[in-house]
């Protein structure tokens, strides 16, 4: 097996075994960009290394054969009394990872050599900036040494100086540090630094490799549902600096804005800096334009170069360059990560521009990510009412309302306790991966638009605002302040990512408006797709949002989320407390006009559109008063006394109300209230048909039907009740009869329940729970460990459980059909808009996916990937 392949060696789809920058640095060598030369380890060294803890055989003898080819290239050695060779070593995955795994730069720098490059470069300064970032980037990722024993070192000679910046500590200075970082690396490793710069460079191997499974990586991977990866590929290339003077730089650049998607060249840079500078926004660096005023040629270099690339790979890149004295080079270059709103844009334009066509197009984008692009924004009238506090730079769009935390631990513990947070730090570091995550938004003093703070708040889609100068950040006291203002940990705050403003207090947030680009991507994924998308609403106004997102009917209007609406609960509570069938049916009489009502409210929204509704479905103590007073006032009216009540109550309790006396059930106790519901439904549909001149489809759905005979039953009473309605008014409109799929027991026999039904929709929540054991109230409290564990790969009632429900969902469709071959089949459970279960449902055969209103466009997206990924 071949470990190490030299720049240009790789071929097209050996990404998995090279890592995406080790792929692209190759790729790059063969079309004429000017990469520093250098080779990649792969990931199948990575794997092997992890698993045994030592190196394969032959991996030495690939190391030592390419370094020596690599330094018959550059003319220079490791370690070379005349011009040392100084490599960089780099993580690179298949996936994109940015920060997660560790990095070594000016790897061969020593006690000699850094007197040679002195010398050398007539820049000892240069010379002697390097060894100290050298010595404390070791010291830390590979001889674990903490970064602040470092940082203290550094400060105190800058304190000492009277100087602010590191740019302006001299030569003796530098020196000074390097001398104490030494003794830093003595006292807490318990060894001298290395010396060796081979003996370097093999541990720095064994870092990157080891930096796979540090916590960070782990979170990044967990966080972002990256599996069967197995390892990272370690880059090795000659090192080019961008600390030389004020003919040397450093920077970021994307081809495209990563923000919004506008066609422009984006990116930053600082001069005599190093990448990490600029990165780890310890600098705040310049508009990537600026870089014309200082140095035309490579401006105009750059552009060339990043026009190239990007026609190359037709997609937005993200690349690294350098300029040493007066050269460029670019490092690396990887497809850039961007926000919806960019995804969207950059997706269509690419189209119109002719570089790749509608299918590409749709598939560029992760329906997860439009998620993103339905983020709420701050009400602008509120806006205006309110003073901004403080300005920085609009690294993610969309609106973060929460309260202020200073570290990701109390972001993290404060959202488990249901709390929504700010995380604000001077910086981020992909130590604060949890808390990033955890928050609704990253408010950052330093860094830029490229910053760590910026790249991952993008790729998660969380609001950013970097770069906020103004905000004095004091950690010991758990604040920070805007020039006579102090916002202290708990406050709350708003960030407006798209503007990079901060207003302190609570801020009304809105919806989201789309349009253009979205409208286009949306209009192209229906025309791949085969399955219909439905809603899941149960009033007009969500009927409303949704019928804009482009819902094709409402697959599920849960007729229970009526009942507690003002007047009408009172009708519900009397209702269930009836002690005998006249009572309970003028409670029901009493309901009758509220669910007409409301029924009425959805058709006439939806036209023509199928609209579901499901019979009531939850227990009856659901609806029941729980307070002394609510218990006083409903045996007032009922005119009974508050004991009775409290009886009533207590023979209600049922010691599993999930398994209980609910949905069908309640049908075939209290056949009255299955009337009253359908009455109510044909009622409205004949109606609002009547006076619209339309034909309202309405499809009447039973719950938790496990054995035929219960569906038998009901469908009975629906049926009666819609045949003589249908005649009271004089109409001829068909109302299916259906029922959801929601009892293991109804999957297994759906050949049978299938000739009673016209249609199935699956209820995939309760069916999870019943098929998988779990309660949905209570797994929240291992699933986790669950998933960590691999036990399942993803929560179980987020992301449809293939294995084991979608098997109970494929039996339910093959046997529905047998018997049924023109029963119409949905999914209306949470599931329905989750992109790998509406992929799961297309393969299957399903009619339609229904969903809330806010994923529906996620859901049509998805469905059209099932189609052109097949």
């Amino acid at each position: 097996m071949k470990y190490v392949y030299y720049f240009g060696e790789g071929k097209k789809g050996m990404k998995d075994i090279l890592g995406g920058k080790g792929l692209n640095l190759g790729v790059m060598t063969n079309i004429g960009i000017p990469v520093p030369p250098g080779f990649t380890i792969t990931t199948q060294a990575c794997k092997k290394i992890n698993e045994n803890n030592k190196w394969p055989e032959g991996l030495k003898k690939e190391l030592d054969e390419n370094i020596a080819r690599l330094q018959e290239e550059m003319q220079q050695k490791l370690s070379d009394d005349n011009y040392p060779l100084l490599l960089s070593v780099r993580s690179g995955a298949a996936v994109s990872m940015p920060g997660m795994m560790d990095t070594v730069l000016n790897l061969g720098m020593n006690d000699k050599t850094v007197k040679v490059i002195a010398n050398k470069t007539d820049n000892p300064r240069f010379a002697w900036d390097s060894y100290r970032r050298f010595i404390q980037m070791f010291g830390n990722v590979v001889m674990g040494i903490k970064h602040h024993y470092f940082e203290e070192v550094l400060d105190n000679v800058k304190e000492t100086k009277g100087v602010k910046f590191d740019t302006e500590l001299e030569i003796e200075d530098l020196k000074k540090v390097v001398k104490d970082y030494k003794k830093v690396v003595a006292e807490h490793a318990g060894k001298d630094f290395p010396q060796d710069p081979h003996k370097q460079l093999e541990m720095s191997i064994d870092a990157v490799f080891g930096s796979w499974d540090n916590k960070r990586a782990i979170s990044y991977r967990r966080i972002n549902n990256i599996k069967g990866l197995i390892g990272t590929a370690v880059n090795i290339q000659t090192m080019v600096f961008g600390n030389m003077g004020d003919d040397s730089g450093t920077g970021v650049l994307f081809t495209r804005n990563p923000a919004n998607g506008e066609k422009e060249f984006y990116g930053e840079f600082l001069m005599n800096a190093q990448g990490e500078d600029v990165v780890a926004g310890i600098r705040t660096p310049k508009d990537i334009k600026k870089l014309k005023q200082i140095n035309q040629d490579v401006y105009d270099e750059l552009v060339e170069i990043y026009e190239k690339v990007e026609h190359y790979y037709k997609d937005m890149q993200d690349m690294e360059f350098t300029i040493q004295k007066g050269k460029l080079y670019i490092l690396q270059t990887r497809t850039g990560k961007r926000t919806a709103q960019a995804a969207v844009k950059i997706a269509v334009d690419m189209v119109n521009e002719e570089l790749i066509d509608k299918k590409q197009a749709i598939l560029r984008i992760d329906p997860d990510q439009l998620d993103q692009l339905l983020h709420k924004q701050i009400d602008e009238l509120a806006k205006k009412k309110h003073e901004v506090l403080a300005k920085g730079l609009p690294a993610s769009p969309g609106a973060a309302v929460g309260e202020v935390v200073f570290d990701a631990d109390t972001a993290f513990e404060w959202t488990k306790q249901g709390k929504d947070v700010v995380l604000v730090r001077v910086e981020t570091s992909p130590e604060d991966i949890e808390g990033m995550n955890a928050a609704k938004g990253v408010l950052t003093a330093r860094g830029g638009m490229t910053s760590h703070a910026a790249v991952v708040a993008r790729g998660m889609g969380k609001c950013c605002v970097a770069g906020c100068g103004d905000i004095d950040i004091d950690y010991e006291n758990s604040q920070f302040t805007v020039n006579n203002t102090i916002v202290q940990q708990g406050d709350y705050i708003t960030l407006d990512g798209g503007t990079g403003e901060l207003f302190k207090g609570r801020l009304p947030v809105k919806d989201p408006e789309v349009g253009g680009s979205f409208a286009t991507i949306m209009k192209w994924a229906d025309e791949f797709r085969k399955i219909g998308v439905r809603t899941n609403a149960d009033i007009p106004r969500d009927a409303k949002v949704a019928l804009e997102f482009g819902a094709e009917g409402i697959g599920l209007c849960r007729t229970e989320h009526m009942f507690f609406e003002g007047e009408r609960i009172k009708h519900v509570r009397k209702m269930i407390l009836a002690d005998n069938e006249t009572a309970r049916k003028k409670a029901l009489d009493n309901l009758l006009p509220y669910q007409k009502s409301d029924f009425k409210g959805l058709f006439e929204v939806m036209g023509e559109k199928p609209v579901v509704i499901r019979t009531l479905d939850p227990p009856l103590h659901e609806f029941l008063p729980k307070k002394e007073e609510d218990i006083e006032l409903i045996a007032k009216e009922m005119q009974v006394s508050v004991e009775k009540i409290k009886a009533s109550i207590s023979d209600l309790h049922e010691f599993n109300p999930m398994l209980g006396h609910r949905g069908c059930r309640l049908g075939i106790t209290y056949p009255e209230i299955t009337a009253m519901q359908a009455r109510a439904i044909v009622e409205a549909a004949c109606e609002v048909s009547k006076e619209n001149d339309l034909e309202v489809k309405a499809e009447i759905m039973i719950p938790l039907v496990g054995n035929v005979k219960e569906l038998a039953d009901q469908k009975k009473v629906v049926q009666n009740v819609i045949d003589n309605t249908l005649e009271k008014f004089d109409m001829d409109l068909h109302i299916m009869i259906g029922t959801m799929i929601e009892i293991p027991r109804a999957a297994i026999t759906a050949d049978e329940i299938a000739k009673q039904a016209e249609f199935f929709s699956f209820g995939t929540n309760d069916l999870t729970q019943m098929t998988c054991g779990f309660s949905r109230d209570d797994a929240g409290k291992f699933l986790k460990e669950y998933v960590q564990k691999g036990i399942y790969s993803r929560d179980p009632f987020q992301v449809l459980d293939q294995d084991g429900v979608g098997k109970i969902m494929t039996i339910a469709v093959e046997k529905g059909r047998k018997t049924n071959p023109k029963i119409e089949l949905g999914i209306c459970g949470e599931h329905g808009g989750e992109p790998s279960s509406v992929i799961f449902s297309h393969k299957i055969g399903l009619d339609y996916v229904s969903c809330s209103p806010y994923r529906v466009p996620i859901a049509r997206l998805a469905a059209a990937h099932a189609v052109l990924k097949k």
